[in-house]
């Protein structure tokens, strides 16, 4: 059973999750901005990216970021992100969607539309969009589905992959039988 939420923690299922994106793509829709590209960054970005590529029928591009490493991807550290972008056709460029899970900090949005103006010049607009976008942010999304002024810890689905590993997979798997 999943606990209850507070303004500590948001937690959220696999459908709830699913729907935040579904209703993330209309608001980008309805807004009338259209893009070239969907970047998204990995990890939080890519379930959100393959999502709207599908729906908007754009490239996917993907920008490899991690900053939440430590303590089974709870505890904030350096940011790093990838020299290159995976692309699956032509280069990154025209109006781009920078896409991720949530705006935390607001580090790595600011850091990588920084990376994007200084390394890829073919770029002529980016605009963001997340589905949570916390108050404690320093940057404020194009595009979010809710705001969150209590800044709580979001409680993704699949964080329980996080801690997962091999051994404990295969007897989860084995006892369901």
């Amino acid at each position: 059973m999943m606990p209850e939420s507070s303004d500590q923690d948001l937690w959220v299922t696999w459908d709830q999750y699913h729907h935040a994106i579904e209703r993330l793509a209309l608001l980008v829709h309805e807004s009338g901005w259209k893009f070239d590209q969907v970047l998204c960054l990995a990890r939080g970005g890519l379930r959100p990216g393959d999502v709207f590529c599908r729906i908007f029928d754009v490239p996917l591009a993907i920008l490899a970021t991690s900053s939440y490493r430590e303590e089974g991807g709870t505890v904030q550290g350096a940011l790093d992100i990838a020299k290159h972008i995976t692309i699956t056709r032509g280069t990154l460029g025209g109006k781009v969607l920078l896409l991720d899970d949530l705006a935390d900090s607001g580090v790595t949005l600011e850091k990588v539309q920084r990376h994007l103006a200084e390394q890829f010049p073919a770029v002529t607009e980016v605009k963001s969009a997340v589905i949570w976008y916390k108050a404690c942010s320093s940057v404020k999304p194009d595009f979010y589905l809710d705001y969150l002024p209590s800044n709580p810890w979001i409680h993704q689905p699949f964080e329980e992959y996080d801690r997962l590993r091999p051994q404990q997979l295969a007897a989860r798997l084995k006892n369901s039988i």
